[in-house]
């Protein structure tokens, strides 16, 4: 016994001894760690999932919903991808599957500690800014998020040796935004705009998407509007009947084509893109076109558009959604006041050159994705059809000419009072 006893401690003494602080350092093998290797001199594979593209790619906001179809384009590419997190790990889970084995990594931040976020830029040499929100929290301002962060990430990046920087604006972002009804205009356009200033100061070569509203599975935009919190029962209420009011939505899938596309474009270098649509319509013909994709219209009596200043109650009830310290983000879909400004604006263009013809993206139209992206909200989902000719037939959505775009701005210029009288032009 003496002698086995002498033998396991002679074996120990040749053993390399590991410190309690080395310990403490163990991490799982999926989260960052320090090294000093030159991953962008290790390439191999021929391109794909199963490859290494020798791109190292921080995305912060991965978890969110432009943010999803980023990673996955990087993880076709064959990058090794870092997402960083805050709050419970267990939301990031199904990222790992984006990328091949080792090639998808996380680490956690705080968007107010330093540390940890140049932690999870000091292996990449290119870093990818997707966080945002449209409402305050008590924890979170408009400022915190979409200027002081922002500007943090992109001082931190200079700092770090990363070699390219993307960050995501709005298209209607100004100095100071076109004013619906909301005192002072949104505040989140307002301090979009600001954070595009902070981040180019600190990061001149950054490349900026400003893009319009972005829709797809598990969006904020089509579960926005088909949320009850935002319609009342069948009614839709909109800021001059959405008559007024142009937009130009683009489908998620086209704005990561533009983001991935402008990665290894030289001339993305320090430019700003707007990202929209390739159809300008009324708010009104978008709605009508959605709900009756989902088998919702007028006609059906399921679906009406009503005047947003004259239902408080749907003013009330987006009010209270902001204002509620649960349930925004997955319940209300960003339901705010702000929120309800910045819907009622017109997309208008600040003079950027356009994404799709700068980075090559072949844009969808709202033929091509809408039916199948508001099929969940089908009001004869479980009715079943006899002939494929009993199915009804929803014609393609009315797109502006520049003379009836003229005609509508001409309108709302006059107020919102006289562009609801019938024959005033």
């Amino acid at each position: 016994m003496t002698s086995l006893s002498l033998k396991g401690a002679s074996l120990a003494a040749r053993l390399p001894q590991v410190s309690a602080a080395a310990l403490q350092h163990c991490t799982y093998s999926s989260e960052v760690r320090p090294r000093e290797l030159n991953t962008a001199a290790m390439k191999r594979g021929r391109g794909g999932r199963s490859s290494f593209s020798g791109d190292v790619v921080t995305v912060f906001g991965a978890n969110g919903f432009i943010g999803r179809a980023v990673a996955n384009r990087l993880g076709k590419n064959g990058s090794q991808m870092i997402f960083p997190y805050r709050g419970e790990h267990y939301k990031m889970m199904r990222l790992k599957v984006v990328g091949d084995l080792g090639q998808v990594l996380f680490t956690p931040i705080e968007l107010t500690d330093e540390d940890s976020i140049r932690r999870a830029v000091s292996h990449s040499n290119i870093v990818i800014n997707l966080i945002g929100r449209t409402w305050e929290t008590s924890n979170f301002s408009y400022e915190d998020v979409n200027i002081i962060g922002p500007q943090r990430i992109a001082r931190l990046c200079k700092e770090a040796g990363v070699q390219r920087l993307v960050h995501m604006s709005h298209v209607n972002a100004r100095e100071n935004p076109e004013v619906a009804f909301l005192p002072g205009g949104s505040k989140f356009l307002a301090t979009k705009y600001q954070g595009e200033l902070a981040v180019q100061a600190e990061f001149p070569e950054v490349t900026i998407f400003r893009a319009s509203d972005v829709y797809g599975q598990g969006d904020h935009f089509l579960n926005h509007y088909f949320s009850c919190f935002r319609k009342d029962r069948y009614n839709l209420s909109l800021y001059g009947k959405g008559e007024l009011t142009i937009k130009q939505p683009i489908h998620h899938s086209d704005l990561a084509t533009g983001i991935i596309n402008s990665l290894h474009d030289a001339s993305a270098i320090g430019q700003t893109y707007e990202a929209v649509g390739p159809q300008r319509l009324t708010q009104a013909e978008l709605m009508n076109y959605m709900f009756a994709c989902a088998t919702r219209t007028k006609e059906e009596g399921n679906h009406g558009i009503s005047e947003l200043m004259f239902d408080p109650k749907t003013i009330a009830k987006v009010w209270l959604c902001g204002k509620l310290p649960f349930g925004n983000a997955n319940w209300f879909y960003q339901s705010s006041l702000d929120r309800l400004e910045s819907d009622s604006i017109s997309d208008t263009s600040d003079g950027y050159p356009d994404m799709a013809e700068s980075l090559g993206v072949r844009l969808h139209t709202l033929e091509e994705k809408i039916p199948s992206e508001v099929r969940a909200w089908d009001y004869y989902a479980y009715y079943h059809y006899e002939s494929v000719d009993e199915m009804p037939v929803v014609a393609p959505p009315t797109v502006l000419t520049m003379e009836a775009e003229r005609q509508l701005i001409n309108r709302r210029n006059q107020g919102l009072v006289a562009a609801l009288i019938p024959g005033i032009v």
